[in-house]
């Protein structure tokens, strides 16, 4: 009792300093990490360490509690607690096209770019764990292997395990409707009273964030491949034509550290992979190179597919290292603006959205500036398709083979 009387005296200030040290949010850059979940069993990873330091922020939390609380030391322990100490957000997610796709070592998405900047106001990283169903991923959050799930699960579905969930749209359904995304794309919580699903709501329903949402939902539109001709087209092209190039697609790949599958959704986009394309401005060959770039690139026949190939994937890789500074996750789309507009232009258009105090290493941001004044500049509509077709292509592609 000596020891408890103690622990009482200790002023409430000073409990409340040490405890915010030990949640204070993480100022690292994201490090998304990705593993793929065959069932649902929580993870037993540093569990002493957490443990341990769940035990410290108890503890120093009795110091500014009168001496009858101490009975209530079982209560659980918010999720918002565990993300802040261990500095991760682990997310639950079903791959899907309105939800994330993984390419190029990173996971892109909707869903899931929207995920990564509620990390990012947290300070904290993501590991995204995929599971095969939404009631796999709903079961996670149930069972504390996930702090939260990214699925487009039914009502129903949640509300039988008794979990609190907010749609990502926020009532604005048909902004994703429109864009061919599902419109209950959803976050889930196992508790709507733990901090991390209400912020996760006052985060969503921002009417700052509620525009970026829109923005990542006309980037992320599902509506390109949807009439017959294309999708139709498309398949023919993958399964008549890739056969004959895959083999170079993937080894150069391997040669400058890119996903072989981006490559043909770039070929794809040129020149529908026809090793023999000419356009009426000269550009020629299957990844449809300028003379001027062959040459720079190292081709010296640009209807030669291992050569075009090569020539492009060294290109795009100049393009990543221009766009060094922009986070992995967006890079990929920087780069690929350049690789059709230069990256003088793509800098250029950057140079404008902070002038105006806008985020310039948002790739949606940078889209939306190109929708809005394509009407003044075609090359700004040009790349806006070229980048969006090329993600499109790729899910696809990501989709059928995978």
């Amino acid at each position: 009792m000596q020891r408890i009387t103690y622990r009482v005296k200790v002023s409430a200030k000073g409990a409340k300093r040490r405890i915010s040290y030990l949640l204070r949010p993480s100022k690292r850059l994201l490090n998304t990490k990705s593993n793929i979940v065959t069932s649902v069993t929580p993870t037993r990873q540093s569990r002493f360490v957490r443990t341990k330091k769940l035990a410290q922020v108890s503890s120093i939390a009795l110091l500014s509690l009168p001496a009858e609380s101490l009975i209530s030391m079982g209560a659980p322990v918010a999720a918002y607690d565990n993300v802040m100490l261990e500095k991760t957000l682990t997310v639950a997610a079903v791959p899907g096209n309105s939800t994330y796709f993984a390419t190029d070592g990173f996971q892109h998405g909707f869903g899931y770019d929207l995920v990564r900047t509620y990390a990012d106001e947290l300070g904290v990283d993501v590991d995204l764990k995929a599971y095969a169903n939404e009631k796999a991923a709903l079961k996670a959050v149930k069972s504390g292997a996930a702090d939260m799930a990214l699925t487009t699960a039914s009502t129903k579905m949640k509300s039988q395990l008794n979990l609190s969930s907010v749609n990502v749209s926020c009532g604005y359904d048909a902004t994703l409707t429109n864009n061919g995304l599902h419109p209950k794309v959803s976050w889930t919580f196992n508790s709507a009273n733990d901090p991390l699903s209400q912020k996760a709501s006052y985060f969503l329903c921002d009417s700052i964030k509620l525009e970026n949402t829109h923005k990542l939902a006309a980037f992320y539109n599902q509506n390109l491949l949807k009439d017959a001709y294309s999708q139709d087209h498309l398949q023919k092209t993958l399964t008549e034509t890739l056969p004959e190039y895959q083999s170079s697609f993937e080894e150069q790949a391997r040669n400058y550290n890119h996903d072989w599958e981006l490559l043909v959704a770039m070929g794809y986009q040129e020149s529908h992979l026809d090793a023999n394309a000419v356009s009426p401005t000269g550009v020629r060959g299957l990844m449809m190179l300028t003379n001027n770039t062959a040459k720079a690139m190292g081709v010296s026949d640009r209807v030669d597919p291992y050569q075009s190939i090569g020539g492009g994937a060294r290109y795009l890789e100049q393009m990543k290292d221009d766009f060094a500074d922009v986070p992995k996750s967006d890079r990929i789309w920087f780069a690929l603006a350049g690789y059709n507009m230069g990256p003088n232009a793509v800098k250029g258009i950057q140079r404008k959205l902070r002038e105006q105090g806008i985020n310039d290493k948002s790739w949606a941001n940078v889209y939306a500036y190109l929708a809005e004044n394509r009407a003044s500049n075609s090359r700004y509509g040009q790349a806006m398709h070229y980048v969006s077709n090329i993600r499109s292509y790729l899910e696809t592609i990501k989709t059928q083979t995978v």
